[in-house]
């Protein structure tokens, strides 16, 4: 599915095509919730990151969170990228070089319209604040952690994984 996005005050445009487009993983963790959350969690969808186009670049930012270590008092810079507008503060994208082929846009900063999710999944809820009650149907999968699935695999389990320009256009050099 081609994805099209922008920030609040649309200075930063963007698209992608994404096979991950349904907007169903609520994270929890201090990070996502106070960089792009809204109501105690953040979504972010899975996409190809060699499809991204951006237009107003110059108005993009990076934020980088700082980590504790393992066992220590000191802290260490996440590797995940985390881009926002400079201008009005809009949370975008997040990418990883740990996963280069992959880029995570934030299902608000999306205005292609999404499909509705059959369910919720509720990962790092050990992490929520305290304030945040936990919402949606009570058989929705909750995770102290991360779940075992990976954004596509869920997608692919529930029939909803949907073909993308970058995913056709590969499937056809290996043909």
């Amino acid at each position: 599915m081609h994805l099209e996005g922008s920030c609040h005050c649309g200075k930063i445009k963007f698209s992608v095509d994404s096979a991950e487009p349904v907007p169903f993983m609520r994270c929890y963790c201090s990070i996502c919730r106070k960089t792009a959350g809204t109501g105690g969690y953040a979504i972010n969808l899975g996409a190809v990151a060699r499809s991204m186009k951006v237009t107003g670049k110059r108005y993009l930012r990076i934020y980088r969170a700082r980590l504790p270590e393992d066992g220590n008092t000191g802290t260490h810079l996440s590797t995940a990228r985390r881009y926002f507008c400079a201008h009005c503060g809009s949370a975008l994208w997040l990418w990883d070089p740990t996963w280069p082929e992959l880029v995570h846009p934030h299902a608000g900063a999306i205005d292609t319209p999404l499909p509705v999710p059959p369910e919720n999944v509720h990962c790092l809820v050990d992490s929520k604040a305290a304030w945040v009650k936990v919402e949606g149907n009570p058989d929705d999968p909750r995770f102290e952690h991360y779940p075992s699935m990976s954004l596509a695999q869920w997608h692919q389990s529930k029939g909803l994984a949907s073909p993308t320009k970058a995913g056709q256009a590969q499937s056809r050099k290996d043909a």
